[in-house]
């Protein structure tokens, strides 16, 4: 019994080999120049056996290490990612090839890969500043004070790479996960979009709300959150509430408002109702131009309306940002909130704004709660310049 117990395990190793060497010889007759090829063995060896501090970040898709350098001296940084994909290996390389090629200033480049057995690791240009979410929302100890003109590029420089993604490239790219741990940043504060690709590499069920809704409570489009509508639509929704972060200098995830405990987007709201839209405004911020500011305030409600279809695309948004514009704030609807809810075992559902309980008799239905997304009301294209 002990022989043929030993023959079913040489034999499953044989098949596993075999398995690899076959994966290994699809990743090599894929691979182009535009994607390198790395062993397991060099990234375990460069990651000290990935070792805990080495870590510089993660999320729902994986952990992200610091290497040192690759071969030819590039410094990168390394995602092993923790999900696994049901493409087999030629459609993942496939997807890889198409991803690393797709290059704008405000996305962050792809730069190698490695597929052996079970894993599945992405090899990224390594970025100085880490993520806006460290740098502008962590701990005091590595918190900077980014002024505004910062602050302003950080916005447009996110808003062009998304814009990019969405209406310059084909097919598009609905990133799913825009916050501020996915901006990164580099030696000179430049934003850079990351993990833009890997919503094509997953199938559609590693989402946010199968996986780490509590991580991104706060950014999540309502009809994306509760009915599952993934629409650009969505990633300009988690966009503006970006936008209201980078100039509270406050997590949308983490932070609440008021009495009633409001999001960062229903207060941003009731600022609004009550004309006091600066308050909002980092208190770091000694100087910063009150126009230029209100107007980024107004363009982030604009992409936060609750009906999806009035939300802006990004090319007018990035025009609403780089322009003194005047905004028709005629056509501009509550926000859409989406909350996690403790009744129902984690459930999830839409909430009125605290503005919408205030005057709940005065209006038969609440704009927040419709579902008639395709009704013909006025376009957004009203806001921008005539």
């Amino acid at each position: 019994m002990c022989v043929a117990m030993s023959f079913m395990c040489f034999g499953g190793f044989q098949r596993c080999r075999r398995n690899n060497e076959h994966d290994q010889e699809q990743a090599e007759d894929i691979a182009t120049n535009s994607v390198q090829l790395l062993s397991y063995n060099s990234l375990r060896s460069a990651t000290g056996n990935f070792n805990p501090s080495n870590k510089i970040g993660g999320g729902g898709f994986g952990l992200v290490y610091k290497q040192g350098f690759l071969r030819d001296g590039t410094q990168v940084a390394i995602k092993c990612l923790s999900a696994e994909s049901k493409q087999g290996t030629k459609e993942f390389l496939t997807e890889i090839n198409i991803i690393s090629n797709i290059r704008h200033p405000n996305l962050v480049e792809l730069v190698g890969c490695c597929i052996e057995g079970n894993n599945r690791i992405l090899i990224y240009e390594y970025l100085e500043n880490n993520s806006l979410a460290s740098v502008l929302l962590g701990s005091k100890s590595r918190y900077v004070c980014l002024d505004w003109p910062q602050r302003a590029a950080i916005c447009l420089g996110t808003a062009s790479g998304l814009a990019f993604l969405h209406e310059e490239i084909e097919p598009y790219i609905v990133h799913r996960d825009i916050k501020a741990s996915n901006i990164l940043l580099d030696a000179n504060f430049c934003p850079k979009i990351g993990d833009f690709g890997l919503a094509k590499l997953f199938p559609d069920n590693i989402t946010h709300v199968s996986t780490r809704v509590a991580g991104t409570v706060g950014y999540l489009a309502p009809e994306y959150a509760l009915l599952g509508q993934l629409t650009k639509k969505a990633d300009i929704y988690s966009f503006g509430v970006l936008i209201l972060e980078i100039i509270s200098g406050r997590s949308s995830s983490k932070a609440a408002f008021g009495e009633d405990l409001m999001v960062l987007v229903e207060w941003t709201w009731v600022l609004r109702e009550e004309g006091r839209l600066l308050d909002l405004v980092d208190q770091e911020l000694t100087q910063y131009p009150e126009d230029e500011v209100m107007r980024f305030i107004k363009v982030a409600l604009f992409c936060t309306q609750g009906a999806a279809h009035k939300r802006p695309t990004m090319k007018q948004v990035v025009e609403m940002l780089s322009k003194d514009v005047s905004l028709d704030e005629k056509v501009l609807m509550e926000p859409g909130v989406y909350r996690h809810t403790s009744r129902n075992s984690g459930g999830v559902s839409f909430e009125e704004t605290s503005s919408s309980r205030k005057n709940k008799g005065k209006q038969s239905v609440n704009p927040l709660l419709t579902t008639n997304y395709l009704s013909n009301s006025q376009s957004v294209t009203k806001m921008l310049p005539r």
